[in-house]
């Protein structure tokens, strides 16, 4: 049976870690090695993570390098032929890695599998609503404008797609593979997956199940959401570099469905003033999104304008409806699908 590695990046994380790590030893796919990397943690997260008393438990221990570097640590220590990522706030339901097993085995050409997602609070309390990317057909324009994949802890991926996108550099003092972007401290994960769908053959190919559990934090202000699309802009000037007959084509209607998913963010952090600035500037740089997704869009515009106009109260009840339909409905689909 082939060997998965599971890399687990932790950086001052006690209150959920152990319920991460928890969740990947229920997995019912048994034949693991579980690396955690110490990214430099502070608080008892690491004390934590060394009471699990199983054997197939490693723990790395580095300076703190960010997510993107803590992954390229538990790749360079990986000896499976397949690898995931799971952020030590989120969750795996037990069949999780069974079903993307399956699904690379039983799909050759494809070289990434992800999940569906279900949200969940900081309390790890389910909010009813999911994930509901696309799954199938997945070309690099559209991985760039929607990123399908969503989370990093929704994936599943072959040892030889990261062996075909790896470079070295020397960042810490001496040279070393890198996969994931280490300058990247946000929007390290669209970075790496458009650089497989645009240097390798390889699929990117999801499941219908909701196998991950996303924790959706309050913490993030405003200031991060800017942080995050510059971030965005960065991963837009380095493919560039190597493909800017792609960033023409592509570039302007990338940036304004990026914003459009900002101004979501916005005003789920009740940030009324940059949610409607945000969505206002997505339409201006693509008004075409309105014919493309014209749902998401309107739903976007009509949450940033009515968080600006309403009431807190009002809007808190409205958002709250809104919700329940569309978990209700995200279910009966997830569940449809998995039938078909």
């Amino acid at each position: 049976m082939p060997k998965i590695s599971v890399v687990i990046p932790v950086y001052n994380s006690e209150k959920s870690v152990a319920e991460t790590l928890a969740s990947v030893i229920a997995q019912t796919y048994r034949d693991l090695e579980i690396i955690i990397v110490d990214d430099g943690s502070t608080d008892k997260s690491i004390e934590i993570c060394q009471r699990f008393k199983d054997e197939r438990i490693k723990i790395v221990h580095q300076q703190n390098r960010g997510l993107a570097g803590a992954r390229n640590t538990g790749i360079r220590h990986a000896q499976g032929e397949f690898i995931a990522f799971v952020d030590s706030d989120d969750l795996w339901l037990p069949e999780k890695l069974e079903k993307h097993l399956h699904h690379l085995q039983h799909s050759p050409q494809v070289g990434l599998s992800f999940s569906r997602s279900r949200f969940i609070d900081e309390q790890g309390t389910p909010l009813g609503i999911y994930q509901m990317p696309k799954l199938i057909n997945i070309t690099p324009g559209y991985l760039f404008c929607r990123n399908p994949i969503s989370n990093g802890s929704s994936v599943v991926i072959r040892r030889e797609v990261l062996d075909a996108i790896k470079f070295e550099a020397n960042l810490y003092g001496e040279i070393e593979d890198f996969y994931f972007d280490d300058r990247f401290r946000q929007s390290e994960d669209i970075e790496c997956w458009l650089r497989i769908a645009l240097t390798t053959n390889w699929q990117i190919e999801g499941i219908p199940e909701a196998l991950t559990l996303y924790r959706l934090n309050r913490s993030g202000l405003s200031a991060n959401i800017f942080k995050q699309y510059e971030s965005w802009e960065q991963v837009l000037i380095k493919t560039q570099a190597y493909q800017p007959e792609f960033i023409e084509k592509w570039g302007d209607k990338a940036r304004a469905y990026q914003l459009r998913y900002l101004s979501r963010r916005a005003t789920r952090e009740r940030a009324n003033a940059i949610a409607v600035d945000l969505i206002n500037q997505s339409l201006r740089l693509h008004w075409q999104m309105l014919l493309e997704e014209p749902r998401r869009t309107f739903i976007s515009i009509i949450a940033a304008y009515l968080l600006w106009l309403l009431p807190k109260s009002t809007y808190q009840w409205l958002e709250k409806v809104i919700m329940q339909i569309t978990g209700s409905n995200q279910q009966k689909r997830i569940q449809k699908e998995q039938i078909s």
